[in-house]
């Protein structure tokens, strides 16, 4: 077996286990230099350093005398689950810089959706007609200005948001706060399927057996919060998780926007509380919002039907999105020479695949 392959299995190994922070994470670096060196150290006594408890160590010692490395990532390859570390470079880079990003992830579906820009939609299990119409409302010109959206595959507005954005042509990305193998609620089994059929993207920091329980959801926010430009709350209580996601968003710097409701509505006062107190935007429409962000919304309300059609034009599509980027943002992104990216831009927006948006600037037509 070759360096690389017996690298893999060890990464994965550890992933397995479930029990690496970041904090975790760099300290096994510091004091092993990789953890390739730490796997092979693995006891009571280095457990105990790492801060588990003994019921914890119990656990990880069993599942590491029984561990078939393998067999498990032979499981996951043949079910086509992606598995990334901090250090991959596909790793996403707004996740990378929060406080405590996940060192590992499990994902299945398009990973490119992991560079795109993404805005999170949040809010209540307990949906009311308004909050339904307020995701009809605002999820179709958030595809159309080519924006990915993340949810958490929840009842309610979650489940209402992966929808509308499947209906609108769009991707969408669900955040799980369990493994892949253990969809919760499992109503929504087939939703999953579906957003992964329809280009979209399932993602977890937890290895596919681990079940959901009350701390995997609140962490499970901290990565929706972690992966967007910014977050915006549909409809929420005054008690809802929602209102986490928010607070994580706001702590790492990202926008934060809110759907007013009526005063005397439950389902609304913590979105209101959110407003009342200067932590959120009040939004109308998802012009609002994209206009916060810089995105610029394509004209026309149809689809660009541009294919590309040179391997030229295929790198630049992978790297042209809905914010304006110059033509050497997008010549360090793609790797293609700069009087190559301007000719390359000049030609697809003759055929309706890039947008000069003025300044040097482009975007996705």
């Amino acid at each position: 077996m070759s360096t690389l392959a017996i690298q893999e299995l060890t990464l994965f190994s550890w992933a397995y286990l479930n029990i690496l922070t970041k904090k975790r994470y760099d300290f096994l670096l510091s004091e092993f230099g990789n953890l390739e060196n730490a796997w092979e150290n693995v006891n009571e006594t280095l457990l105990r350093k790492l801060g588990c408890k003994e019921q914890t160590i119990g656990r990880v010692l069993a599942e590491k005398r029984a561990l078939k490395s393998e067999e498990a990532l032979g499981a996951l390859e043949a079910e086509n689950v992606h598995f990334l570390t901090i250090e991959d470079e596909e790793y996403p880079e707004l996740l990378r810089n929060i406080a405590d990003p996940p060192v590992f992830l499990f994902g299945k579906g398009d990973l490119s959706l992991l560079t795109q820009p993404s805005i999170a939609l949040v809010g209540t299990r307990d949906m009311s007609p308004y909050g339904k119409r307020v995701v009809e409302a605002i999820v179709p010109d958030l595809v159309r200005a080519n924006m990915v959206t993340v949810s958490g595959l929840a009842l309610g507005i979650d489940a209402e948001v992966a929808k509308k954005t499947m209906t609108s042509n769009g991707k969408h990305t669900a955040v799980l706060g369990h493994g892949l193998g253990a969809i919760y609620p499992r109503t929504h089994t087939h939703l999953a399927k579906e957003i992964v059929d329809k280009g979209g993207l399932l993602l977890s920091e937890y290895p596919p057996h681990v079940t959901p329980d009350i701390y995997t959801f609140p962490a499970r926010n901290r990565i929706i919060a972690g992966l967007t430009l910014g977050t915006v709350v549909l409809e929420a209580a005054s008690q809802s998780g929602s209102l986490i996601t928010a607070s994580l968003a706001l702590e790492y710097g990202r926008e934060i926007f809110a759907i007013p409701g009526q005063i005397f509505d439950p389902h609304f006062t913590g979105t209101h509380e959110l407003i009342a107190k200067g932590c959120a935007k009040l939004i109308q429409n998802a012009t609002d919002i994209l206009r916060e962000l810089g995105v610029v919304l394509p004209e026309g309300t149809t689809q660009s039907l541009y294919k590309a059609q040179t391997p030229d034009e295929h790198t630049l599509l992978r790297v042209l999105h809905s914010l304006p980027q110059s033509g050497e943002d997008l010549m360090e992104k793609s790797g293609l020479p700069i009087a190559t990216v301007h000719a390359t831009l000049t030609l697809m927006e003759l055929k309706g695949g890039a947008k000069n948006v003025g300044a040097g600037m482009w975007i996705k037509a």
